[in-house]
């Protein structure tokens, strides 16, 4: 099956481009997600969380993995709209010098709603957007 969201890929020897800025803030594809990646984002100072959709399969269950693996706030109301103003609003999870959201099972939850996940990758890259023109990057690795 073709991905509905073309999105570029980052070779797992880029990611360290990501803290030192030699690759720049974005929404990637990166097969192979793992710890690897919360543990050079910690030693960068960055502040570095896991969304684990494994064997999700709609918007309800894609919500309630973000409020969980994100560990958002009480208020998180579950749409589109609120991700999107919590994802511009990282005020509730510190000060760190860049923000790495891990969404682990992607391409499955891709495969099992693409809408959904063409959604998501919006409101990703918008908040990516966002965040490019601040001081403190955004990244969001897809695997």
């Amino acid at each position: 099956m073709t991905s509905p969201v073309d999105l570029p890929e980052l070779p797992q020897a880029d990611l360290p481009g990501l803290f030192d800025d030699s690759v720049p803030p974005g929404v990637y594809r990166l097969p192979s997600v793992g710890p690897d990646a919360l543990m050079q984002a910690d030693a960068a100072g960055w502040f570095g969380a896991v969304v684990d959709l494994t064997g999700v399969d709609n918007k309800a269950e894609f919500m309630e993995r973000c409020a969980t693996g994100l560990e958002l706030p009480d208020y998180f109301g579950r749409n589109w709209d609120a991700l999107a103003d919590l994802l511009t609003d990282l005020s509730w999870c510190g000060k760190p010098d860049g923000y790495l959201l891990l969404a682990t099972g992607w391409s499955g939850f891709e495969h099992a709603d693409p809408a959904d996940a063409a959604a998501a990758a919006e409101v990703f890259t918008a908040a990516v957007g966002f965040w490019a023109v601040r001081e403190t990057p955004l990244s969001i690795l897809l695997g």
